[in-house]
């Protein structure tokens, strides 16, 4: 999910304020932040350059790099498509070992157990939401799928647009979901069992009124190399 303001002025000038600068920030979350630094620098930009191809603010992507401030999927996706590099990139765990008596994992397939799942964004940082990755093993994917777990509360002027599109199947807990259509905002309560696929350029949200809700969430992400040929 992509989050964006009203306009891109107030984005620009809240971005650093949306981050809670007092949360823990894990392990994982640092890795990330790192592999984002590695690949800037390895791109050959400066932060003034991708500030200014993902819209960002110099100082907001300087809070990432350096570990200050752990960024939600939404802005991991925009940073990534602004870098021509896959939303993956950002998750695979490059110092994974298989067992020993395993045969080599074949790069078109990504198992992973339940004790394998990835944390990468959590409730205290970013936007209150929970992301722990489901494939973060397998690179060049064009599907994220992810289990999701909903903040009770969420920011009033806050929604996530991007591109491609978006799948949830609620697991468990009830679910407050939000989205824009054509300037009109309708919402729906959704159960475990109910399911929700839409266009994630449409601005959308989701909460959960009655404490913590999960669901399972695919984001589809555009083709990049279709993007650059229209």
């Amino acid at each position: 999910m992509k989050a964006r303001k009203n306009t891109v002025a107030s984005l620009r000038a809240k971005q650093s304020e949306s981050v809670n600068q007092d949360s823990q920030i894990s392990s994982e979350e640092i890795a990330v932040c790192a592999r984002l630094k590695a690949l800037r620098i390895r791109s050959g930009l400066t932060l003034d350059a991708l500030a200014e191809r993902s819209g960002f603010t110099k100082g907001h992507l300087s809070k990432i790099e350096n570990g200050r401030a752990a960024p939600p999927i939404a802005t991991l996706a925009r940073i990534a498509r602004a870098l021509n590099q896959d939303l993956s990139y950002f998750f695979i765990d490059t110092a994974h070992n298989e067992e020993p008596l395993q045969p080599v994992q074949d790069p078109r397939i990504s198992v992973v157990h339940r004790w394998e799942r990835k944390p990468v964004v959590r409730g205290g940082t970013g936007f209150g939401y929970d992301y722990v990755s489901l494939a973060h093993k397998k690179a060049h994917k064009r599907m994220e799928p992810f289990i999701f777990t909903f903040p009770s509360e969420v920011d009033i002027d806050t929604y996530f647009e991007h591109t491609g599109e978006e799948f949830l199947y609620i697991l468990t807990g009830e679910v407050e979901f939000e989205i824009k259509i054509d300037g009109q905002l309708r919402r729906w309560n959704l159960e475990p069992g109910d399911s929700i696929y839409f266009e994630s350029s449409l601005p959308h949200r989701g909460r959960s009124p009655s404490g913590d809700a999960q669901a399972l969430v695919v984001i589809l992400e555009e083709n990049q190399d279709a993007d650059s040929a229209r």
